[in-house]
């Protein structure tokens, strides 16, 4: 029976537990390189215990940016500063992953702590979103531009080169970002795709981009290291994506060499009713892992060192990804060591202290 401390072996790469830290947006950096807010952030977190790191949602166009302060990967030049942090990541004995991204019809709105809500089109920077459909995500947002064929195959482009900069950057687990309404995502719900189009339609069509992307990513990202998608699992909305549709997408997603699929779910939908609680988004992670047989990570207000070893001893979930947790608690994972009397990757500058 697995458990939290015990060991995961994805291709090459073995995580030294089951514990790794979500990708969370710090909208901390200048036309998108990373600087030492990052290096701190995210290495704290590496000498903290976790077995996985993940880097925020790292755009790979600028216009695919939630706000004008978020990370990069669309230039060569972001490659060396992002370089910095998978140093001191694997230093500290973690992996160090990244999730590629791009916003969509999100884009382009302010920081949390500056109202969160969407820029007006005369503050620089500005851009307009895009998106499969004329679909504005709320009234609140303009309406995005719809993407030509064309345009997509531009974006799949993008997507690629930035895989192979995460992979000179020197990561080593890479996340497809396609939750939270985003591109990817508001592409394969019926909710924000109304194409009549081959990506538009049918479930079929609808995954379509999802898919090709995928297979972009892999004539750049290495067979030998993990490749991962974070999905939606549901819209939680009636007429929505569902976990039934997730389920389906993640076999599709294993044909095409994804290792493991990231669920978590909204995002997609404004006035969406989320039952947010204590693990309520573990049973998307447990569907998906035994109706597809893929590894899958779960997220979603996991916070007891107890809560999350149930996860992994009943076999919901291969992986527990931790967010707000995380950033309460750096060293989360060995605390959590120490309430479950399993080893601590304590740093031996840190002894004295446990």
């Amino acid at each position: 029976m697995s458990h939290l401390f015990e060991p995961l072996t994805i291709k090459d790469i073995t995580l030294r537990n089951r514990i790794g830290v979500s990708p969370m947006c710090m909208y901390s950096y200048i036309n998108g390189f990373s600087n030492d807010w990052q290096v701190i952030h995210l290495g704290a977190r590496a000498v903290g215990g976790a077995g996985l790191i993940i880097a925020e949602a790292t755009a790979i166009d600028p216009i695919g940016r939630i706000t004008p302060y978020d990370l990069g990967i669309w230039s060569d030049e972001h490659i060396e500063p992002l370089s910095r942090v998978t140093r001191v990541i694997k230093e500290n004995g973690a992996v160090a992953g990244i999730q590629i991204a791009h916003a969509g019809r999100k884009a382009g709105s302010r920081r949390p702590w500056d109202s969160g809500k969407p820029r007006h089109p005369d503050e620089l920077p500005s851009w307009q979103g895009v998106g499969p459909s004329p679909i504005a995500f709320s009234d609140d947002y303009a309406v995005p531009h719809e993407l030509s064929v064309d345009e997509i195959r531009q974006i799949q482009d993008s997507f690629r080169a930035a895989a192979g900069r995460a992979l000179s950057a020197g990561f080593e687990w890479l996340e497809i970002h396609a939750a939270h309404g985003y591109l990817l995502h508001s592409f394969y719900s019926p909710i924000s795709n109304q194409r009549s189009d081959e990506y538009g339609g049918s479930f079929e069509n609808r995954i379509r981009f999802l898919l090709e992307t995928v297979r972009a990513v892999r004539e750049v990202w290495p067979e030998r290291l993990p490749l991962t998608v974070r999905i939606s699992g549901t819209d939680w909305v009636d007429g929505g994506w569902s976990v039934e549709d997730s389920v389906q997408l993640a076999r599709h997603l294993k044909a095409e060499g994804v290792d493991l699929i990231d669920c978590s779910s909204g995002g997609g939908v404004a006035q969406a009713k989320v039952p947010a609680g204590p693990g309520y988004q573990v049973p998307i992670s447990e569907a998906v892992r035994h109706g597809a047989d893929i590894l899958t990570a779960t997220v979603g207000l996991i916070t007891a060192p107890e809560q999350a070893d149930e996860i992994i001893r009943n076999g919901r979930a291969d992986l527990v990804l931790l967010g707000r947790e995380m950033l309460r608690d750096p060293y989360w994972a060995l605390h959590a060591a120490q309430v479950l009397k399993q080893p601590a990757p304590v740093p031996p500058q840190y002894l004295r202290a446990f």
